[in-house]
């Protein structure tokens, strides 16, 4: 009787099913009942919920080719052979009809009929705490992720500019590839300033991108990962969010999403904006739907609601919105003492910034002068016959990859900060009545003060106004706001530049 062996080997169960284990248990097998073993199969890495396996796929080719010789499918045990039940019973009955085999476990004599009703219901069961298990182990790697995502911690490979990094006794995170930095600032900055993105795509790949396709330059911008954020996705209980990472970010945040709003990934809103429901485009429900805003008709007026237009039974009273909206804003507003403090702060920060600027500008002229030379040096190498022709084309392309590089480098260094941080500076002392502000804006302004103010939106549910994160500038009576029950911040920025999420409230 002849037999063939399958071994498979995931890697969540790597120290307790190695190769070498199943294989010395399957020939074990075969010794002790006197079968000739004439192959074995190996899955290392595979998967267990499906056969789209490169060494099964071998395995059933090799079976066909032998017309008929094969008498046994031998694995260790039966979750080796697959961890889905409805899949394993279909493929074993499916084995046993067109090639006449029997699929056996080690633990399984070779005289065991298939087709005995407490054989099957043994099989089925050992199948059934196979794919239990397989759910568990997705469950746990999901909550493990989850939980991973709402610390800040980025989980995946790192994307182009980053690089993952594990130092000694601590878990692995991504930290910025200074080369490829200046490649990613370059892209943003040039979107920003409205070139078109197949000439940011052209010029970018001239310095050393390596993204080809044209979808490359919206995926880099739409990463929310450049600019020190993590995406967590929504669920049945929470909405989608944004988390402030542990790792350093490449690019602005208000760069980014200002990003976003140009490509279109902000979800345009349903309704114009009205002066009289200033939160309708804003506002959400805690279960991520937006809120739209009417009228219901009382004993002597109309009333302003707010509804849910995915939760029909969820109104929010208007008024008693915006009363509190004009609270938040209100403690929101700079004190005379802050402002004078910031102001003299912005002040001395412009100092520093103009003269490492100038430093830093020195710095890359120099470095552009010295690739110029270079340039020039391998010219006349090239005139002179010093050099072929193929070694001037390889370094003539890596010093023109060098000088780009600089070069965005010093036009970066060279943009002009003094009129904005001046105009900052003037606009300063308007913050100690932040509410007075929003309430002589137009509606068109009020979006974008509670968009800037209130980093993600708000979200309501039972008169109780949540919010992602505040903007870490109006950050300083965040726990006033908490204590007075007006507003609860879930991401809450410290004094080291590192954030906490919160807890919900009740919890």
């Amino acid at each position: 009787m002849n037999a063939i062996g399958y071994l498979r080997l995931s890697m969540k169960d790597q120290s307790r099913y190695s190769l070498e284990f199943q294989e010395a248990a399957i020939r074990q097998y075969c010794e002790r009942y006197k079968i000739n073993l004439i192959a074995i199969f190996k899955d290392n890495g595979q998967c267990s919920d499906n056969f789209d396996r490169p060494d099964y796929i071998a395995l059933e080719k090799f079976i066909k080719e032998q017309n008929g010789r094969i008498n046994y499918l031998i694995v260790m045990c039966h979750d080796r052979f697959s961890r889905n039940l409805p899949e394993a019973l279909m493929k074993i009955k499916s084995l046993e009809d067109k090639f006449g085999l029997k699929v056996l476990a080690t633990e399984e004599s070779p005289e065991i009929d298939s087709s005995d009703p407490d054989v099957f219901l043994n099989r089925a069961f050992k199948y059934l705490m196979a794919n239990s298990e397989l759910l568990r182990i997705r469950q746990r790697t999901s909550r493990s992720i989850r939980q991973a995502l709402e610390s800040g911690r980025f989980v995946n490979k790192a994307p182009y500019g980053y690089i993952n990094k594990k130092q000694e006794g601590q878990r692995a995170i991504i930290v910025p590839d200074s080369e490829k930095a200046v490649i990613i600032k370059k892209i943003f900055s040039d979107f920003l300033l409205g070139h078109p993105l197949s000439m940011i795509h052209k010029e970018a790949m001239a310095i050393g991108y390596t993204g080809k396709s044209k979808s490359a330059i919206p995926r880099l911008l739409s990463n929310c990962v450049y600019a020190g954020l993590v995406k967590l996705p929504e669920t049945a209980n929470s909405p989608e969010r944004y988390i402030k990472g542990i790792h350093q970010g490449i690019v602005t945040e208000l760069g980014f999403w200002r990003c976003q709003e140009l490509l279109g990934n902000r979800k345009p809103q349903r309704c114009l904006p009205d002066e009289k429901v200033p939160l309708r485009g804003i506002l959400k429900h805690s279960c991520g739907s937006h809120m739209t805003a009417g009228y219901s008709k009382g004993k002597r007026k109309h009333y302003l609601y707010y509804r849910c237009v995915k939760c029909s039974h969820v109104n929010e009273s208007g008024d008693r919105l915006h009363n509190k909206l004009s609270q938040i804003l209100e403690n929101l507003s700079l004190t005379d003492t802050q402002v004078e403090r910031l102001s003299n702060s912005v002040k001395e920060k412009l100092k520093m910034a103009c003269e490492t600027q100038k430093a830093i500008a020195k710095k890359i002229q120099s470095a552009l002068k010295d690739t110029n030379n270079k340039l020039e040096s391998l010219e006349e190498k090239l005139i002179n016959g010093m050099i072929e022709n193929q070694t001037y084309k390889k370094w003539y392309k890596k010093l023109s990859i060098e000088k780009s590089k600089l070069q965005a480098q010093l036009n970066g260094s060279e943009i002009e900060q003094n009129s904005f941080m001046e105009k900052a500076i003037k606009l300063i002392p308007f913050l100690t009545d932040l509410n007075s502000i929003f309430q002589k804006a137009t509606i068109q302004q009020k979006h974008l003060i509670l968009k800037e103010v209130f980093k993600g939106g708000i979200a309501v549910n039972g008169g109780v106004l949540r919010t992602p994160y505040l903007h870490p500038a109006l950050s300083h009576n965040e726990l006033i706001l908490n204590k007075k029950g007006l507003l609860f911040v879930e991401q809450s920025f410290q004094k080291d530049g590192k954030s906490t999420v919160r807890s919900e409230i009740g919890s």
